[in-house]
């Protein structure tokens, strides 16, 4: 699918972060987009930022019914709907058993529950119209497992498993199903994390990581878009992550050692 003038995208979680990013990067290569966030403000000052060619609507992506709404206003919008980037997303960390069960309801509602609406309501209306493209935002979390963020590991896992049937689902029929598996970056998603007997000094070590990574929210926008249009099911755009997602394939056993021995020194979340 090639991301134009003519294409009409809808972003969730766009008001801040990665979701801000994709909805400039959109708009850059030409598209209409929705901008949508449980945040209203947050989205329309995205959608500011735009210009004429983007829109701001709320939306609570852990409830199916504010996704039905959106994708229903979407189409008013903007006569229709060739992209969805189910970006909107949030962070919970402590080991199982101290994480409160109303974080992991909290963290699943927003994370796996939003994706799984994103495709439920947008998926038909793409099948239907032959064609469209759909960005399921992950995290290297999905396919690279951390102690202490079991909650977080678990959604992301959930939407490259989901990405993954879904692109089996829809092979042939014009639609087509990429999954964004980034590592650290900076975001806002920190902001808004809940979490549970975390040790500082590792949240610290995270923080740095964020800082200083060389692919911010930008370059992944840019990536995942590059990824969209070729087709691809998985776009992991840090290279630190396709080097561990290689030794996990080819060594399980060796890669969990070393993320004990990395846990243990404090060097993983």
């Amino acid at each position: 699918m090639k991301i134009s003038k003519n294409t009409r995208a809808v972003v969730t979680g766009g008001g801040s972060g990665l979701g801000r990013a994709l909805c400039l990067e959109l708009s850059r290569r030409g598209s209409q987009v929705v901008v949508s966030d449980i945040d209203l403000q947050a989205a329309q000052r995205t959608a500011e930022e735009i210009g004429q060619a983007a829109h701001a609507v709320e939306c609570d992506v852990s409830k199916a019914e504010s996704v039905e709404a959106l994708a229903d206003r979407s189409e008013e919008l903007l006569g229709g709907v060739d992209f969805v980037a189910n970006n909107a997303g949030v962070a919970v960390a402590g080991p199982v058993g101290e994480v409160p069960l109303d974080d992991w309801q909290w963290i699943m509602g927003i994370n796996l529950w939003g994706v799984i609406h994103g495709c439920h309501y947008f998926v038909p209306r793409f099948r239907k119209q032959g064609h469209g493209a759909i960005l399921n935002v992950a995290s290297a979390a999905g396919l690279l497992p951390a102690p202490d963020f079991s909650p977080y590991n678990v959604t992301k896992t959930g939407v490259v498993a989901l990405s993954e049937a879904l692109s089996t689902e829809l092979a042939g029929s014009g639609v087509s199903v990429t999954v964004l598996c980034p590592m650290f970056f900076k975001t806002n998603i920190a902001a808004s994390a809940r979490s549970s007997g975390v040790d500082e000094s590792r949240r610290g070590f995270i923080e740095k990581v964020m800082e200083r990574t060389k692919v911010q929210a930008p370059e992944v926008a840019t990536l995942a878009l590059d990824a969209v249009e070729r087709g691809e099911l998985y776009s992991v755009p840090h290279a630190s992550g396709r080097w561990f997602w290689r030794l996990k394939r080819a060594m399980p056993t060796g890669y969990f050692r070393l993320v004990r021995i990395g846990s243990r020194r404090g060097m993983m979340g």
